[in-house]
């Protein structure tokens, strides 16, 4: 008997903690609605770059180097910035 409660106890014990883990991991999820604005202005200039390398290209190839370069625009972006800080 005096087993049974111990196992209880432990288990009650184990509930709790991970109550208060699972509470930590939501608290430390806060930022998610920032990083979601980014991505939206992401997305945007991702399809906004994309239509206009496209409609610019005069082959299929040029095109889909059109569509690589609308993935790293940011970087095209930053680094001319850069240069023009420099």
């Amino acid at each position: 008997m005096e087993e049974q409660n111990e196992r209880i106890e432990v288990t009650q014990v184990e509930i709790i903690d991970d109550k208060k883990e699972a509470k930590k991991c939501k608290n430390n999820n806060v930022a998610n609605g920032t990083q979601a604005t980014g991505g939206a202005v992401y997305g945007l200039g991702f399809i906004g770059a994309l239509v206009y390398y496209i409609s610019v290209a005069d082959s299929f190839w040029i095109g889909l180097l059109g569509f690589l370069k609308a993935l790293v625009w940011p970087g095209f972006l930053v680094y001319e910035l850069l240069k023009f800080l420099n």
